[in-house]
Formats: structure tokens, sequence, C-alpha cells
């Protein structure tokens, strides 16, 4: 049963003073390549980049006279934070935050630039939170939860109401990232009270899915250890308030990957040109998920985007993941013959298929081991095809696609010394990025020699870059010069340079 008493507290919430409403978006390129008719409620256009500044200035202006003058403090990874500062500037309340070590910097500095007091504490959510209700006790500050306050939850329904008015025809189903569990309580009992139709599906990561465990449990579970990932939504344990409000009105609960996430960041900015946070795409992750496990067409899907507060740093994770969560590239350790010609005869194996990376270092004369990516067109049903044509031409082939010490170490690790590699030159190529591009170099140079050392990744850029140790007797060098001038790609020569002659001659 809804609980009416927060469905009033909805109802008269005052936001509007620091928030605004903010559009749902039609997201044309998701919709099509899901076959549903996908919509994003675009809270990351914000003014603090985020929905939690609606809770936070809700419960700061419902405050007592008393509780403002003695100014707030609160624990936040961050979002939160930002919403408190900025309600703490409009209304001209003295602010402080006490915000894990670990809180990316541009949310730091995000509460200093609105006149926020930033503490960093502690190595989580939770270890802030302690210190933040020492601080309110000791220097007799007021505290503000981030998400287990029922006028904080008020704030953040606030969404259910715009998303009722911007979308009157039925919505079949609304997904919702979790943290801490304000935002779901308070979207869904708006939801559920108007249109008790409409299913809510909450999205937690992998690495911090508490909502899903304490619904198991019935009762409020506490992890052991979380990740950070997705920072955002990243609590040991939800809300008292917010498990009692969720299992009345949350449908189902959803746990999505890090490769899932970073695939709907690489969605939402393809429809929208934005980059959201991991947090602020769970529920984007979580959405493609569930389209997926019940094959859903044709139907009236919203996605709350939650979240843009993210680190330029972390861009570069993001991208090298994304393409793994859409299932479009493969990670592959094949064994291949030592011998020259042996890359081409490889290459010509994956047939046309895009190769986005290719990672040898020569240590065994018999058979050499190589790492290489494969872009996939159509997802899981090709890599395994793919898999199946390479054992049937005798490579023995392993898929790591899902092995998380390749995806994060070994891609970069692969290389080191190979005192047996007598002979080598080591060359750094640029090529057009294009198809084929590559098979055309490997046919060019391999067959003449032995190639000792070879790195290539695909930077989705307009050319290609490619490491490249070549194993070439003094009395055929001048033989290969003419050859690379011949080969029509730009070349330089990295024999001397001080980072191979450390770590891979």
């Amino acid at each position: 049963m809804v609980n009416k008493t927060l469905i009033e507290k909805i109802l008269t919430a005052r936001v509007y003073d620091v928030a605004k409403e903010t559009p749902l978006d039609f997201a044309k390129l998701l919709s099509k390549r899901c076959h549903n008719q996908i919509y994003l409620k675009r809270e990351d256009l914000q003014v603090v980049f985020s929905f939690k500044l609606r809770g936070a200035f809700n419960r700061m202006f419902l405050l007592s006279d008393e509780a403002k003058g003695r100014g707030v403090i609160a624990a936040s990874a961050g979002n939160h934070a930002q919403g408190v500062a900025i309600s703490g500037m409009k209304m001209g309340i003295e602010t402080t935050i006490v915000m894990p070590k670990i809180t990316p910097e541009i949310k730091v500095q995000g509460v200093e630039s609105w006149g926020g007091k930033a503490i960093l504490y502690g190595d989580n959510f939770d270890e802030a939170y302690a210190h933040a209700l020492e601080l309110a006790k000791t220097d007799n500050l007021t505290f503000l939860h981030p998400f287990d306050d029922i006028d904080v939850i008020a704030g953040q329904g606030t969404i259910g109401m715009e998303l009722l008015r911007q979308h009157p025809d039925p919505i079949d189903i609304i997904f919702i990232a979790v943290g801490g569990g304000g935002l779901i309580s308070g979207i869904a009992s708006y939801i559920k009270y108007l249109s008790p139709s409409t299913k809510i599906i909450g999205i937690e990561h992998e690495e911090a899915a508490s909502m899903t465990a304490s619904l198991q449990q019935n009762k409020r579970v506490t992890l052991e250890q979380i990740g950070f990932f997705a920072d955002g939504a990243a609590v040991k344990q939800v809300g008292e308030t917010t498990l009692e409000i969720a299992k009345e009105v949350v449908d189902e609960m959803l746990i999505v990957s890090t490769d899932e996430t970073c695939a709907a960041i690489k969605d939402i900015f393809e429809d929208t040109r934005t980059l959201l946070e991991p947090a602020g795409a769970l529920a984007t992750a979580g959405m493609k998920k569930y389209i997926r496990q019940h094959r859903l067409k044709n139907k009236q899907l919203i996605s709350i985007c939650s979240g843009a507060n993210i680190s330029f740093d972390r861009l570069r994770h993001v991208a090298e993941r994304a393409e793994l969560g859409e299932k479009r590239e493969a990670l592959l350790a094949v064994t291949i013959p030592e011998k020259p010609g042996s890359f081409q005869a490889f290459c010509k194996a994956i047939s046309n298929r895009v190769i986005t990376e290719f990672n040898y270092r020569y240590s065994d004369s018999q058979n050499a081991q190589v790492f290489a990516g494969v872009k996939l067109s159509k997802g899981e049903k090709e890599k395994q095809q793919l898999l199946q044509e390479l054992k049937e031409k005798y490579y023995p082939v392993e898929d790591l696609s899902n092995n998380e010490v390749a995806k994060v170490h070994l891609r970069f690790m692969v290389g080191g010394h190979a005192p047996i590699a007598g002979n080598e030159v080591l060359y750094r190529f640029i090529f057009p990025e294009r198809p084929g591009a590559l098979l055309h170099f490997l046919t060019g140079i391999g067959g003449k020699w032995n190639i000792s050392l070879f790195h290539y990744r695909n930077h989705g850029s307009d050319f290609g870059r490619v490491l490249v140790g070549i194993q070439v007797p003094p009395q055929q060098r001048d033989d290969f010069c003419t050859f690379l001038n011949a080969l029509g790609y730009e070349y330089n020569d990295e024999t001397n340079n001080p980072a191979y002659q450390r770590f891979l001659r």
C-alpha cells in the first residue's frame, strides 16, 4: 500500500527554488536498437548535474529557524553534497559535508563552488556518515540524511509528478537506480499511487547491491564490502524508511555489471551527447538488460538519468569497457605458430572482422601467444561463431571477454624482455584506420622477417598505431629499409627508445 502521507508531502514539496523540471527526452537511437519506445528523464541537466538537490532543498526548507541557524552537516558520496551546498547558499545556511576520500575531485570541487565546506574522511560512505554524525554532536550541527528521511524522499518524488505530466499515456516500466533508496522510494510511491499498473524496477551495480539483498531477506542487510565504480550509488546498507517503502512499491530489482554500465553510458552519449557518471547510467543499463531477458518489444519505457558528475580521467576506462558491455568486442587468447606469416594467416582466419587490439611478445621458438580484440557486429552469436571457426582451423583459443584480470590488467601488460629475440629492431607505424589496413600491413611485412613484438589498439581515430618488433639480421637492413619506404605507411625507428631498452629489449 502506498504511503498517503508521503504522497501529500510530494505534492507540497518545495524544490523549484533550486531545481528545474527536467525534460523527458525520446531516445531515438536506443529505441530503434532495442525495439521499444524509450524515454530518458534528464536529471543530469540540473544545475548540480544530479537529482539530489530536490530532496536536499525540500528538507532544509522545512527545518526550523533554530536548526537552520546551527548550520547543516551531511554525509555524501558527492551528489547529495552538492544539493546541500547549493540549498545552503540559496537559504543562507552554513553547510558542511563529509565525503569519502575516494570521492571524485569533480564532486568535491562542486561542493566548494557552492559555498559548502568539504571534509574528506573515510574510505567509503558509511565511514563518512559515521564521522558526520560525530561532528553533528560535537559541533551542534543539524544533520541532514542523504536518503533515509521522509522529506528528502518527498523531494525526489517530485520527479514522479513530472513524469506523469510529461508522459500522459500509460507507462509500462520505469527503471530507477538504487543507492540508499531515496530516489526509487519517492518516484515509485507517486507513480504507484496514480498509475498502479506501471512496473517499477530498481537497478543496482553488482558491487553494491544492498537493496536487492535486503528485499530478498526482508530486512536491512549490511554488505561486508562494496565497490566504488558507481560511487554515487555505493552504500553498504539502504535506509530503514526507504526499505519499508520499497517493499510496497518496487516490483523487481536487477543487478548490472561494470561493462553493462559503461555500454549504457555510451548509448546515452550517442543519443544525447551527454556523458553520465556510472551511477547515473545504472537505470539505462538495467533497462537494456531487462529488455534482452524478457524480449520486450513496443513498450513504453522510461529510464532515470540520475547524474552526470563524471571525472574526465574515468572516461578512458568507460570507453575501454563499453564495447565489451554491449557485446560488440571479444577478447581472445590465441596460440599461433611461431614462424613468419602466421600473423597474416591468423588475420585471414578472422575473415573481414575488424581487429581492435593485437598484443604479442616473442617468448618461444615453437608457439606464439596472441592477445587479440575483435569487433563484433552481431554480439554473442557472432562471437560463438568466430570461436568455432578458429577451432575448426586448429587454433587453440580461449574467450577472455568476461575475464576481469584480462580486461583490467593483462591487455596492458602483454610484453616483457625477450633476450632470445636476436637482431630485433623496433618500429612505430601509423596507417589509415580502414577495414583491411592491418591485414595489408601484415601481408607486406609478415612473410619476409619474423615479428617478435606486436601491439595494436584501435583508438577510434582516423589513424591506426602499431608498435612492431622485427628480427632483421644486419646484412638485411638495407633491404628492410627499402621495404619500409615501399610500404607507404608513416614510420619511426624506436630501437633506441629508452622505454624499449628498459622494458622490452
